[in-house]
């Protein structure tokens, strides 16, 4: 790797040429970042085959026809080598499908959730994870654990199973299975539980004011029911503040909220934050601090969509954090075990060949499901 051994500029936030090599790849292997473009960008490729970065996530601004993206997925696998990357896209049903078009108009998770029946939603957990890895996806950000209880939610409404967290629970439950069915990883969200806000946490910070009782009973109840049977692969975090938890920093920064879900959810899994460029963070904090309370906190994977001048800088604030003891190589050891444990699961993967991609999109059982559904509903 050609790093520079000047001090990092706005645009060029290279590692100094004192960093070890491998203490550098075990840095950049706490993020995934996005990009813009249907290609990927020189920093990107740079990312992924000589840092080693965890992964990536697209966008629909990243897709054009679905052959293009199966492409697509397919270098960017590439670059990243043997130790598969994580390639992740939001693929939940109804508001958020990244795919579009080029998958089933898979409904929202209200109308799986108001059937009931377990079963469905495991095979809406199948569907989605057949037809994201079929273009190269490996972690599907799903299931929503979130509890819709605000009835102006302005950015969960339909994307939650239900208004009552036992429900939540053991739909997520089921679609988290079918998604494994599949060989897909899930990402269960938002923790704590983004149900409850009057704001959109990409707009601002939202602020949840029920009391600790009410937030165990109802918020955190659908993560307790999975996190004691299953393990998704990845918990993201919510950008929401919580005070009767924590009256100062949101549940994304506060050690006081990820310690309930590492000690008394038991949870050892892969902490992800959602994007950092969110007003409700990146409004109020800098990247360097969003990254230093975001390793105290217990982060594991940052996620950074966007902006390469952000991405390069929280690189460089994780580094001097730790070559400064600020953070300790055992807290980025940890880490490290924790996302090397999910990416070696997916060893020996391969991008799915074009027409295994075309008979798994839109495919006959996949909209035949959807009619079930839609028929069931008309039946009442």
């Amino acid at each position: 790797m050609n790093f520079v051994s000047t001090p990092p500029t706005p645009h060029s936030h290279e590692p100094s040429a004192s960093n070890n090599h491998r203490q550098t790849r075990e840095i950049a292997s706490l993020f995934c970042f996005g990009f813009v473009g249907t290609e990927p960008t020189p920093w990107i490729e740079q990312f992924l085959r000589d840092w080693q970065g965890a992964g990536y996530i697209l966008f629909r601004r990243n897709m054009e026809s679905a052959a293009d993206l199966r492409s697509l997925n397919e270098r960017l696998w590439k670059l990243a080598g043997a130790m598969r990357p994580l390639a992740l896209v939001d693929q939940e049903g109804g508001p958020v499908l990244r795919l579009g078009d080029r998958g089933s108009p898979v409904p929202a998770m209200a109308e799986v959730g108001r059937t009931q029946d377990p079963r469905i939603a495991r095979a809406f957990g199948r569907l989605l994870g057949h037809e994201v890895r079929a273009v190269g996806f490996s972690v599907n950000c799903a299931p929503v654990l979130d509890v819709h209880t605000h009835p102006h939610n302005p950015i969960i409404g339909r994307r939650a199973f239900s208004t009552d967290p036992h429900w939540v629970g053991v739909m997520g439950e089921a679609l988290l299975l079918g998604l494994h069915d599949a060989g897909v990883l899930a990402c269960a969200k938002h923790f704590p539980g983004h149900g409850d806000t009057a704001l959109d946490s990409h707009l601002d910070l939202p602020v949840v004011s029920a009391d600790r009782k009410r937030l165990y009973e109802v918020e955190l109840a659908p993560f307790r029911h999975v996190l004691a049977r299953r393990d998704p692969g990845m918990v993201m975090t919510a950008h929401v503040l919580y005070p009767s938890l924590d009256p100062e920093l949101p549940a994304t920064l506060s050690p006081h909220v990820l310690t309930i879900l590492r000690k008394e959810l038991a949870y050892d899994g892969v902490v992800v934050t959602d994007d950092l460029e969110m007003q409700a963070v990146s409004d109020r904090y800098t990247m360097e601090q969003v990254v230093e309370y975001g390793l105290r906190a217990g982060v594991d994977l940052f996620l950074i969509c966007h902006d390469e001048t952000k991405q390069r800088l929280a690189i460089e604030a994780a580094i001097r954090l730790v070559e400064s003891g600020v953070v300790s190589k055992e807290r980025i050891a940890n880490s490290v075990r924790r996302i090397a444990r999910i990416r070696s699961s997916l060893r020996g993967r391969v991008v799915p060949d074009e027409p295994t991609m075309r008979s798994l999109l839109r495919s006959p059982d996949h909209l035949a499901l959807m009619d079930k559904l839609a028929h069931r509903d008309a039946a009442g």
